[in-house]
């Protein structure tokens, strides 16, 4: 995966040179505001990059377990975008976690232990990736690239 982004680095940095900044920044929103909502998709669908499903929590959980109170699927409001923010400008693209999620986005995307409540016990939480690239997202960046690329001429 890490060699198809550089591949593809390289590849789309020479074609970019030939973009005027204010090309560049609009080509490089437009690209995080898709990769934000593809991020937010598959958070939603509770699947990992690579398309395996996150793992599940440890204890089964009742649906119910007060009256009236339903239980949500996990990070749904974490994928919110006020939450999942963009950085982008002429030179390069974030999609981040910001304030105080970003501590538990965090603590899921690498498997780290953390301590859920106040006065609980520590807990080693399993691996589920929230930000990453699937393979249709490098295809979909290089897609935009070229779309733009022939909208303004520079092929």
């Amino acid at each position: 995966m890490a060699d198809n982004l550089h591949a593809l680095e390289d590849w789309a940095g020479a074609l970019l040179a030939k973009l005027q900044p204010a090309q560049r920044r609009r080509l490089n929103q437009q690209i995080a505001r898709e990769l934000r909502r593809r991020q937010q998709q598959r958070i939603a669908a509770q699947r990992n990059p690579d398309g395996t499903p996150y793992a599940p929590r440890k204890a089964r959980q009742p649906l119910r377990s007060k009256q009236g109170r339903i239980k949500q699927k996990m990070f749904t409001k974490l994928r919110q975008a006020r939450h999942l923010k963009l950085q982008s400008d002429a030179n390069r693209i974030g999609i981040a976690f910001m304030g105080r999620v970003a501590r538990l986005a965090r603590v899921h995307q690498y498997g780290l232990r953390d301590r859920p409540g106040r006065n609980a016990p520590d807990v080693q939480y399993n691996a589920r990736e929230l930000l990453g690239f699937a393979d249709a997202d490098l295809e979909m960046i290089r897609d935009k690239l070229l779309q733009h690329l022939e909208s303004a001429g520079a092929l």
